[in-house]
C-alpha cells in the first residue's frame, strides 16, 4: 500500500487536529499524522512555516500547498468535493448520505422524485468506514465498506440523485407549504418533503491513539468485525452495559479470551447477561479500569490501561479492541422541530400516536395518521440509526430507507 502523502502536523489535545483527521478519515483519504510534541524536528518545521508560531493543525499536501487551521469547507474545496447544489428546490431533500439515506434517495429517484442528498462527511456513513462487511446479503465473500458505499452512491447518481458532501445542515424550517433546509455555508434549499437520515455516532473514549486505529484494530461492531479475529489469543471489550456484555459474549466464539474493561466497580448489564458472563470461562472482567492510550504501528498492538483505585498502569496486547459505550443519535439540529425519545432518537409513525395533542404540531393530523417513518411534522420523515427503534445494522438501514421512500411517495400524492 502506498504511503499517505498528506501530512497532518498536530497534537493529541488539539480539537481542530482531531476534526481534520476525522474529516480525512470520513472521506477515506490517506494521511500521515505527526505529533509535534513527540517530534522535535516536526515542531521546528511547523514553527518555521508559521513564522515562529506553533499553530496546529498545519497540513501539507502532495502538491506542496499548506493549509493552517483549515475549516472543513476549506478541506472539502481542496479535495474537490461538491458543496453547492445545482438547484434551490427539490421534491425531496435527504439529510444524511449513509445506507438509509442513499437507499431512500435511490428508491425516490426511481419514482421520478427529484432528490438531493446533503451529507456532512462522505457517503456511506458508518458502513463506509467499516473495513469489511460480511453480513450484507448478496456478498458471500464480504465487501469493504468503502466499496459498498461507492456502489450505493454510483447507483443513486445513475438515477439522477444529486449529492452534496462535507456540508453541515444547521436547521430545518417549516415555511408552508414547503420545508426549508439551511446549510453551514448560508444557503437555503426548499423541498416538499425531507428525510432525516443522519444516523448515530458511536461514543468514543477520546484517548490518545483512538482515532489512528479505527478500522485497524479498534472497532464498534462485534457482529461486523468479530469474525476477522477468529483464533485470536485475546480481544478487549470496553464498556459494562448490556451492549458491551452481549458483544463480549459474541466475541468468545472467535477469541480464546475476551477481557472486559469496566470503568466502574460493577457491570450495568442485566442480571441474565451477568449470569451468562459468569458461566463463560474465557471471559475476564477488570473493574475500575480505564483506557489511557492505544498504540501500534499502522495497526493496534497495545492498549495502555490504568486501575483507578491503585493507579497501576499496565499494557495489554490484544488482537483488537471493541468499544461499546453507547450511541449518540445525530439529531441535535432537529431537537426543537421533531419529537424525540429520552435518548435523542427521533420518534416516527405509530410511536407518535401516544403524543397528546398531536394536532399541536399540525392541523393535518386532524384528517390522517402519520405515515410510516413520518415524524410529528407532516412531510418530515426519519430513517436509519437516528430513528427510535432502529437496529443499527446495514441491512435494516437499507430496508428503512426503502420504506421511507415509499411513504414519502404516498405523502407527495397528497400535495
Amino acid at each position: 500500500m502506498a504511503e499517505p502523502q498528506i501530512i497532518v502536523y498536530g497534537t493529541y489535545w488539539c480539537p481542530d487536529c482531531k476534526r481534520a483527521k476525522k474529516f480525512f478519515g470520513e472521506q477515506r483519504v490517506m494521511y500521515q499524522s505527526v505529533d509535534i510534541e513527540r517530534d522535535d524536528a516536526a515542531r521546528e518545521y511547523v514553527e518555521k512555516i508559521n513564522h515562529g508560531k506553533r499553530i496546529v493543525p498545519t497540513i501539507v499536501f502532495p502538491d506542496g500547498s499548506i493549509l493552517v487551521e483549515p475549516s472543513n469547507a476549506e478541506l472539502a474545496a481542496k479535495l474537490g468535493l461538491s458543496t453547492k447544489a445545482q438547484d434551490e428546490f427539490y421534491d425531496l431533500i435527504v439529510i444524511g448520505g449513509g445506507v438509509a439515506g442513499l437507499t431512500a434517495a435511490l428508491y425516490a429517484a426511481r419514482e421520478g422524485i427529484e432528490t438531493l442528498i446533503i451529507e456532512k462527511s462522505s457517503v456511506g456513513g458508518q458502513a463506509g468506514l467499516t473495513e469489511n462487511i460480511a453480513n450484507y446479503p448478496g456478498f458471500p465473500d464480504g465487501i469493504s465498506g468503502a466499496e459498498l458505499a461507492e456502489r450505493f452512491s454510483t447507483q443513486a447518481r445513475r438515477f439522477g440523485v444529486e449529492i452534496l458532501q462535507a456540508m453541515d445542515v444547521k436547521q430545518v424550517m417549516l415555511k408552508d407549504p414547503f420545508r426549508v433546509v439551511a446549510t453551514g455555508d448560508g444557503m437555503q434549499y426548499c423541498a416538499h418533503a425531507i428525510l432525516i437520515a443522519t444516523g448515530a455516532d458511536y461514543r468514543r473514549l477520546n484517548v490518545r491513539g483512538e482515532d489512528d486505529f479505527i478500522g485497524a484494530g479498534i472497532h464498534f461492531c462485534a457482529t461486523c468485525d468479530g469474525p476477522f479475529y477468529k483464533g485470536a489469543d485475546e480481544l478487549v471489550v470496553v464498556g459494562g452495559g448490556n451492549s458491551a456484555v452481549e458483544e463480549g459474549l459474541f466475541l468468545t466464539k472467535f477469541a480464546k479470551k475476551v477481557t472486559l474493561l469496566v470503568r466502574g466497580d460493577s457491570l450495568k448489564a442485566s442480571k441474565t447477561a451477568q449470569d451468562e458472563i459468569a458461566r463463560k470461562p474465557n471471559i475476564a472482567v477488570r473493574y475500575n479500569t480505564v483506557v489511557q492510550e492505544f498504540r501500534g504501528n499502522g495497526k493496534l498492538d497495545t492498549v495502555v490501561i490504568e486501575n483507578q483505585k491503585n493507579g497501576q498502569v499496565e499494557e495489554l496486547h490484544p488482537a483488537a479492541a471493541f468499544i461499546f459505550i453507547g450511541l449518540t443519535p445525530n439529531s441535535a439540529p432537529f431537537k426543537d422541530l421533531v419529537e424525540r425519545d429520552a435518548y435523542g432518537f427521533i420518534r416516527t409513525g405509530h410511536d407518535l400516536l401516544h403524543v397528546a395533542n398531536l394536532e399541536h404540531y399540525s392541523e393535518e393530523w386532524r384528517t390522517r395518521h402519520p405515515f410510516d417513518m413520518e415524524t410529528c411534522r407532516p412531510g418530515i420523515f426519519a430513517a436509519g440509526d437516528v430513528r427510535a427503534g432502529a437496529t443499527a445494522q446495514i441491512a435494516s438501514a437499507a430496508g428503512e430507507g426503502a420504506s421511507a421512500a415509499l411513504a414519502i411517495r404516498d405523502y407527495l400524492k397528497l400535495k
